[in-house]
């Protein structure tokens, strides 16, 4: 990447450790957050499902910076996916190439991702940004769990008119892990705090690839 490219080109191939959160939760608790044309959450008895990741991305990978990303299980038809809908991030590469390459609507926030009080090895999230107020997370470590976890799917996101299949995949070494959220009731993400996780997990020395190579592959 030159100095003049605002941020590298896709696909991005990411490492780090991440905290990742399964949440189930009523529709009429959530925001109404703008999704791509046909696509509609996945209710299943009465719940939406969210997942919450909290991610350190290190310099080993493309760009190093900290996130907190919900996303939200959707269909398209048959197709089951996620949608990214509340990104906040500390990097303007990262904020300016994930809006641009893929719509993901990630915003810039201030970050503190340290150890804490607890057991060994817990660690502690601080959120500050317009919107969401003060947004704290704990996650203390659990039992570790044999090999590495794959995981692959696509964002279904919006970008430039078009709804875009966003190939992800992703594989770390993962551990149970407890997870507490400890959100601004008046914030954007207040509805973390409304529900406890219904399952938690780290991945350590994880990579994730994200993006297309040519051609892409879109959805009309």
């Amino acid at each position: 990447m030159s100095e003049a490219e605002p941020f590298p080109p896709e696909p991005w191939d990411l490492r780090g450790r991440m905290h990742v959160s399964v949440l189930r939760i009523r529709p009429s608790l959530l925001p109404r957050w703008p999704l791509p044309e046909g696509v509609r959450p996945l209710v299943v008895g009465g719940r939406c499902a969210l997942l919450a990741f909290c991610v350190d991305y290190s310099p080993e990978g493309t760009l190093a910076y900290r996130e907190l990303l919900v996303a939200l299980v959707v269909r398209q038809g048959r197709r089951i996916g996620c949608t990214a809908v509340a990104v906040w991030v500390d990097s303007e590469q990262s904020k300016a190439g994930g809006r641009a390459l893929w719509g993901i609507p990630k915003e810039l926030g201030q970050f503190a991702l340290e150890p804490g009080g607890g057991p060994p090895g817990t660690e502690h999230l601080r959120l500050r940004a317009p919107g969401t107020g003060e947004v704290r997370a704990a996650f203390r470590p659990g039992r570790p769990l044999p090999g590495r976890l794959p995981v692959r799917t696509r964002l279904l996101q919006e970008a430039d008119g078009e709804v875009l299949a966003v190939p992800a995949r992703l594989t770390g070494r993962p551990a149970l892990t407890k997870a507490s959220f400890r959100p601004d009731p008046a914030g954007a993400l207040a509805f973390l705090g409304r529900v406890r996780p219904l399952l938690s997990f780290t991945l350590e020395d994880f990579r994730f690839r994200v993006g297309f190579r040519p051609p892409r592959d879109r959805l009309g």
